[in-house]
């Protein structure tokens, strides 16, 4: 694959670069807002961009998202989107570029994860109404959003398994009474180097079932983003995300 690189000089562009490095893979250029050495070129804008690429990687933030949407537009490619904390707006932007545009989105890469997500949402349905979920989320002090867009994949899969219905209620302080069946609670750890780890507790009446997964390193995320990548190749304009692409795999 040829790839075109958007937050390529951040941690975790760095880490896409050397594993596709390490592979058949080929960074044919990074953007970035801050540049930084690297062995290939990397610009400031989309517009420099003259290098030919099968699809775009992004592990920047949502700022300037219609940009790199324009760009594989224009380009005719796929694009991987890895960045957490859109808004309202952001979403609406990637529905309505998903029209002319087929782009992969998901709160996170890892395959551990996501089996997470199948399992919480199985427990839910098998536990039922009278288990409280409670979401837990630990990272890395430089991180901007809250709560992570994992746990809030998480939330919705639990929700799913509970049937709808559920609102999501972020920490909690002062005397907010006692805990709704409503809920399903999200609570946002951060500090020293973090990489992500995630914990479902289902608390019932004498007893809790946990599920949990801890990255031990950003590598997990690249390789998703690459596996993501090779996927999407060809794919026609719309959403995808990890539940295609591991339908995709398995049914192989």
């Amino acid at each position: 694959m040829k790839i075109v690189l958007c937050g390529a000089c951040g941690k975790m562009g760095k880490n896409v670069a050397e594993l596709a490095g390490s592979g058949s893979d080929t960074i044919v250029c990074g953007v970035d807002i801050a540049p930084a050495p690297a062995p290939f070129p990397v610009y400031t804008r989309f517009a420099d961009v003259t290098e030919a690429a099968d699809v775009l990687i992004d592990f920047s933030s949502p700022t300037a998202l219609e940009e790199r949407l324009r760009f594989c537009e224009d380009r005719g490619i796929p694009a991987v989107l890895a960045s957490t904390g859109y808004s309202d707006n952001d979403l609406a932007l990637i529905e309505n570029y998903s029209k002319r545009v087929a782009i992969f989105k998901t709160g996170n890469l890892s395959l551990g994860v996501n089996v997470l997500q199948y399992l919480a949402k199985k427990a839910a349905q098998a536990l039922g109404e009278n288990f409280d979920a409670e979401i837990v989320e630990r990272h890395h002090r430089e991180k901007k959003d809250a709560p992570s867009g994992t746990a809030l994949m998480l939330a919705k899969s639990v929700n799913e398994g509970f049937g709808g219905g559920k609102e999501n209620v972020c920490g909690r302080e002062g005397a907010v009474g006692a805990r709704k069946r409503s809920e399903i609670g999200i609570h946002a750890v951060r500090g020293g180097t973090i990489v992500g780890e995630h914990e479902v507790m289902f608390a019932g009446e004498d007893e809790i079932l946990t599920l949990s997964h801890s990255a031990r390193s950003r590598k997990v995320f690249a390789a998703g983003a690459l596996k993501a990548a090779a996927w999407m190749r060809g794919k026609r304009p719309g959403i995808y995300d990890m539940d295609d692409l591991l339908d995709g795999i398995f049914n192989q």
